[in-house]
């Protein structure tokens, strides 16, 4: 049977949920504070809207609201049992089983001839290019964080995986790009 909730922002919801019932503006400041924006779009509409979804469904309720101020209350949302249950077993499913993903740049690369060598072996160094950019910048985050001992490395796990990733990534499009240059990399003939 699907899951009811399949939302990856769910997943930070109810993952967040874990360590203190929280309301969700400082669900936000968590997920932002640990560098979440690039594993789960964050925004205050989906992530209102995705609290709404998960107490609808009763994976999550009310346990207390908050005033600071003269700000308006908050509602402080936390597990309900059905929830922490739905949580693990969702977590356990995405971490155990390896599904079909259909990233964009794998799409891409497969129609890398039709740029020819010159466009891509540009197009290419380009990418090698940003690639390294937001590897550095990743490692300064996690140099800031994990590091410096502000946060736990458990916390930013995921952020260290996409850093490998994104390595590994970009040890693949140095080395096209060198076959490129050096023509080991066979372009049909006609093709420039």
């Amino acid at each position: 049977m699907p899951r009811k909730i399949s939302n990856p922002l769910a997943l930070a919801v109810l993952g967040l949920l874990l360590e203190r019932p929280m309301h969700p503006y400082e669900m936000a400041a968590t997920l932002r504070e640990r560098h979440k924006g690039g594993t789960f779009k964050i925004n205050p509409g989906s992530l209102y809207d995705t609290v709404e979804s998960l107490a609808r469904h009763g994976w999550i309720q009310p346990v207390a609201t908050e005033r600071d101020g003269r700000r308006p209350e908050r509602t402080v949302y936390g597990h309900t049992d059905l929830g922490h249950k739905e949580f693990l077993a969702w977590l356990d499913e995405l971490i155990r089983t390896p599904v079909a993903e259909y990233p964009k740049f794998i799409s891409a690369i497969s129609y890398l001839g039709a740029l020819g060598r010159d466009g891509a072996q540009a197009a290419l160094a380009e990418r090698a290019h940003r690639l390294d950019e937001r590897i550095e910048q990743v490692r300064l985050v996690l140099a800031d964080t994990v590091g410096a001992g502000t946060v736990p490395r458990l916390f930013m796990i995921e952020v260290e995986y996409a850093l490998h990733t994104w390595e590994s990534e970009l040890a693949w499009v140095r080395r096209t790009v060198e076959e490129i240059a050096d023509g080991s990399l066979a372009w049909p003939e006609g093709e420039q």
